[in-house]
């Protein structure tokens, strides 16, 4: 089942009195469920098709579709609304805040949307994540309080709480060593595996590139390489 669609998507952004092309014309698609490296150089154009994918952007010309709707023609508050529902982010500073414990830090997106959990839902939903990324003993230490392997354990979690079918990471192990990186990489794996929840990740790291079922590259805004690695084709590849 497709869940993300890019078709023939272009991104340029003005710099002084040159427009800057991004992206030049990029068209996949990707599958529910997903493992999937978005791969390439700085300046290759991953971040900008991550932030368009994550509604955080726009395209200048083409169509990007999520869950099937056109996110083209949706106002401010219908991006708003479908971003909360449908996507989490995993950021590579983890965006954690600062004066709130790892708990607390997770219930935080459900406190911005308007759909309510019972209390007794949340807390079980909330604590079941917390076990799931390894962080029961640190349930109520606050960010300043843990290691960074651990922030990006409570950023995993956050972005899962509010049950999305899509989650983007941004150079998720940036700032973390290798094997913090690895135990991190392999934990996204186990939730994709168990939950089904698509990652997406926009990534220099070959460890997330060698454990993607789905490997896009970029070069220069183009796709260069797409391909799935059992075998079968890409979506959207003959």
């Amino acid at each position: 089942m497709t869940i993300i669609e890019l078709n023939d998507v272009k991104k340029t952004y003005p710099l002084g009195k040159v427009q800057v092309e991004a992206v030049k014309g990029v068209t996949f698609c990707i599958d529910k469920g997903d493992f999937i490296s978005i791969a390439g150089p700085s300046g290759s154009g991953k971040s900008t098709i991550l932030n368009m994918i994550g509604l955080i952007d726009t395209p200048t010309s083409g169509e990007v579709r999520i869950e099937g709707k056109p996110i083209s023609g949706l106002k401010d508050k219908q991006l708003t609304t479908l971003r909360h529902d449908t996507i989490g982010f995993i950021f590579q500073s983890f965006n954690l805040v600062p004066v709130l414990n790892v708990y607390e830090n997770i219930e935080f997106p459900l406190l911005l949307g308007k759909e309510k959990m019972a209390k007794s839902e949340k807390r079980d939903w909330i604590d079941f994540l917390i076990k799931e990324v390894g962080l029961e003993q640190w349930r109520n230490h606050r960010s300043n309080e843990l290691s960074g392997g651990q922030r990006q354990r409570v950023a995993i979690a956050r972005a899962l709480v509010a049950k999305p079918s899509i989650v983007l990471a941004d150079e998720p192990t940036a700032n973390l060593d290798s094997a913090t990186g690895e135990q991190i990489i392999e934990l996204m794996k186990k939730i994709n595996r168990e939950m089904q929840t698509t990652f997406i990740f926009s990534t220099h790291d070959a460890k997330i590139v060698e454990i993607a079922d789905h490997v896009i590259r970029l070069r220069d805004g183009l796709v260069t390489e797409n391909y799935k690695k059992e075998g079968e084709p890409a979506c959207g590849e003959n």
